[in-house]
């Protein structure tokens, strides 16, 4: 299950503006739900709620189903998203090799689970399925920089967290 952002929402005016004239024209189509959300998603980043209540509203379509849509499709997400994306494999090589207790000691160092986003918005965390490095194992990603063959114990993760940190 999708986790929906306990962080405050912040859009501007002009997101919405541009959110709005895009519904404006393209809401009524038929199919438009699934392009409307790819097109908010494309503005805010993320689904929050306040956006799929536009997005209901711009569409004709309840609430609901357009909470529906964008928690059944992958490709939709309900928190924001971090400057910095931390992906831990939990594919099988990568579990088998500890990456369950890198996603623990990066919730901890972090301060957040897995599925959300710091409040001050530098690094959101989340776990994947494989991503095919499991030559690597176990990996996580920050951004496109792939982690490989690190270890939850010592101060590793600190240092890789550093270069991020600026």
């Amino acid at each position: 299950m999708k986790k929906i952002s306990k962080l405050p929402f912040n859009g501007t005016p002009e997101q919405e503006a541009q959110l709005k004239a895009w519904l404006d024209e393209n809401g009524k189509k038929p199919g438009a739900a699934m392009p409307a959300l790819q097109h908010a998603q494309e503005i805010y980043g993320y689904l929050p709620v306040e956006v799929l209540r536009m997005v209901a509203r711009g569409t004709g379509k309840s609430l609901e189903e357009i909470y529906g849509i964008a928690t059944f499709y992958a490709q939709f997400s309900l928190s924001p998203k971090g400057k910095y994306k931390i992906a831990v494999c939990l594919g099988t090589a990568c579990y088998v090799k500890g990456s369950g207790k890198i996603l623990e000691k990066l919730e901890e160092k972090l301060g957040i689970q897995s599925g959300d986003c710091r409040e001050d918005g530098v690094f959101s965390l989340e776990s994947s399925r494989c991503i095919g490095a499991c030559g690597l194992a176990p990996v996580f990603t920050i951004n496109e920089d792939v982690y490989g063959r690190v270890s939850p114990e010592g101060n590793e993760l600190d240092a890789i967290l550093a270069k991020y940190q600026g």
